[in-house]
């Protein structure tokens, strides 16, 4: 059974509705960022990054990798930069 329209555009809008997000999609438009390098772009404590980071991820609008002892973060899809770029 597939999920009427609107409810997957609110759930959309729920996982943008929060500035820290909206602001980790829009420095991963540039490219693959390593967990540190969101942290010293974003004014927000590890705990808060982690948890937004852990949200996005639920939504597949990010995905992650280890490289050595790095996280890194990238959007999943050019979609999601085709979103915030509207």
């Amino acid at each position: 059974m597939s999920v009427p329209l609107y409810q997957a555009k609110a759930e959309l809008f729920r996982t943008l509705g929060h500035p820290v997000r909206i602001r980790v999609l829009e420095l991963l438009q540039d490219g693959p960022k390593a967990v540190r390098g969101l942290l010293a772009a974003i004014d927000v404590e590890a705990s808060n990054l982690s948890q937004q980071l852990a949200v996005l991820r639920r939504a597949g609008m990010v995905s992650t990798w280890r490289d050595g002892p790095l996280v890194m973060y990238a959007l999943s899809t050019p979609d999601v930069a085709d979103l915030l770029a509207a």
